[in-house]
């Protein structure tokens, strides 16, 4: 499928797909940046999570929300998933070479720039650190900057981060598991963290207490959900399709699982209760 001009305007949506709920991170980002589109937010939780997934799974999901997501207009596409962004983003950009296309990937340049001492921790699911691309970023920003990143995958806790964005008790859980990976990087001299998954900044809270308990050194946290909205803009503006004029813009929301675990995750999450719809994809 290709896009043209004549495919798209100013007045159709934007779609936004994760895996889970974890890009609600980076929607929240998009509504402030411009608060006047319309959105489209797929959550693929009946097939989450996607780190546990081979990169030819998680490539033919991202291409099948892909076709349904034009299929209902979609102007644009943000891939608010770092594992997704690591396996598919290329697959994606080939099949749609017309389409305004922003995915997700760690902030190592970002951290490059604001650690003290050069030692960067990233916290990522372990698919998005074993990505060919994300492996090719590291080598060429280690090069540039003699920074030296420190690559913890956090297997599981996307899940409890997940339970808890449903209002489950798992807080014990989640500050346990945080501190079985957040304490080697401290001990290892790290003065910057990247939150390497976008659903890593809804226990950033959590994340800091962590970082308290065991330095009083300053520790950066590093999230990219705004230089994503910012670059979508950007790609919208040079394409002509950013929208004016919306005083009520509309926001949608589809899940491959339950109805309720996407509305919770709006309303406990965002403050938000858009219409929500399971879809079979």
């Amino acid at each position: 499928m290709t896009l043209t001009s004549s495919d798209t305007n100013p007045g159709s949506p934007i779609g936004v797909f994760d895996s889970g709920v974890g890009g609600l991170s980076v929607l929240r980002h998009i509504r402030t940046q411009l608060p006047q589109e319309d959105l489209i937010y797929f959550a693929d939780s009946g097939y989450a999570p996607y780190g546990d997934k081979t990169e030819q799974q998680v490539i033919d999901r991202s291409l099948a929300i892909a076709a349904y997501l034009l299929a209902q207009g979609a102007k644009a596409i943000v891939v608010a998933c770092n594992t997704a962004t690591v396996a598919a983003i290329k697959a994606l950009r080939t099949r749609y070479p017309e389409l305004p296309l922003v995915g997700v990937e760690p902030g190592l340049k970002p951290a490059a720039a604001l650690t003290r001492n050069g030692k960067i921790g990233v916290l990522a699911t372990s698919r998005t650190l074993s990505g060919e691309k994300f492996l090719l970023l590291r080598e060429q920003i280690s090069a540039a900057s003699q920074a030296q990143f420190l690559l913890q995958p956090c297997v599981g806790l996307v899940d409890l981060i997940e339970q808890c964005a449903l209002g489950q008790d798992s807080n014990d859980a989640t500050s346990a598991m945080l501190e079985r990976y957040i304490a080697p990087l401290l001990a290892q001299g790290v003065d910057t963290l990247v939150l390497g998954c976008t659903h890593y900044p809804f226990v950033q809270d959590a994340i800091e207490r962590t970082v308290r308990a065991h330095t009083a050194s300053p520790i950066t946290l590093v999230d990219t959900g705004e230089a994503v909205a910012r670059q979508l803009a950007r790609l919208l503006d040079a394409a002509g399709l950013r929208r004016d004029g919306n005083p009520a813009p509309q926001l949608r929301g589809y899940t491959t699982a339950g109805v309720d675990m996407l509305a919770q995750a709006f309303a406990g999450l965002l403050d938000l209760h858009p219409p929500v719809e399971h879809l079979s994809v």
